[in-house]
């Protein structure tokens, strides 16, 4: 079958933060994954153009927080995209269920509220090993690669605001 030879537009984010801000949050519960995957976020954004002083890390207690933390910063006006970062690993509890799809679903609805981009890089694993894969060693880092996420999001919901403007 011959496919259609007509032309569409399609848009997609570019991973150039410059001129953007950023507000990275970081849970400080399991600190020795958060704090490699805040390095990361932080390395992520400068090395795409983001100036060092766009960049605000908060820290806060867990990732039950991070969803109240990301709401309290997109009202300052301030930021562009929320970058959040935590930690939670599997226990003997339904304790991590509830932590994980709290998380989820709060950072989820304040970025719908604001209309501005909060990436989830709230990690959920089973080991403390898979963890520290995931923060930096054998499967990257994933705070780096929500951060990058935040970026590409933030540049298509300015090229969708231009469709809007009609540029």
């Amino acid at each position: 079958m011959e496919r259609p030879t007509a032309s569409v537009n399609v848009l997609e984010g570019s991973l150039d933060a410059s001129g953007l801000r950023f507000a990275v949050l970081v849970a400080r519960f399991n600190a020795i994954i958060t704090e490699p995957l805040a390095d990361g976020a932080v390395d992520a954004l400068v090395r795409s153009g983001a100036a060092a002083e766009d960049i605000v890390v908060l820290r806060t207690p867990g990732a039950y927080e991070l969803p109240m933390l990301a709401d309290k910063v997109l009202r300052t006006g301030r930021f562009d995209a929320v970058v959040a970062l935590g930690c939670l690993i599997r226990g003997d509890t339904i304790h991590f269920d509830l932590i994980a799809a709290e998380a989820a679903k709060g950072l989820s609805a304040v970025g719908i509220a604001h209309n501005r981009p909060v990436t989830f890089g709230v990690l959920t694993t089973d080991t403390l090993e898979q963890a520290i894969n995931r923060a930096g060693a054998k499967a990257g880092n994933k705070g780096a690669e929500a951060a990058m996420a935040a970026v590409e999001q933030v540049r298509l919901y300015k090229a969708i605001d231009g469709l809007a403007d009609g540029q």
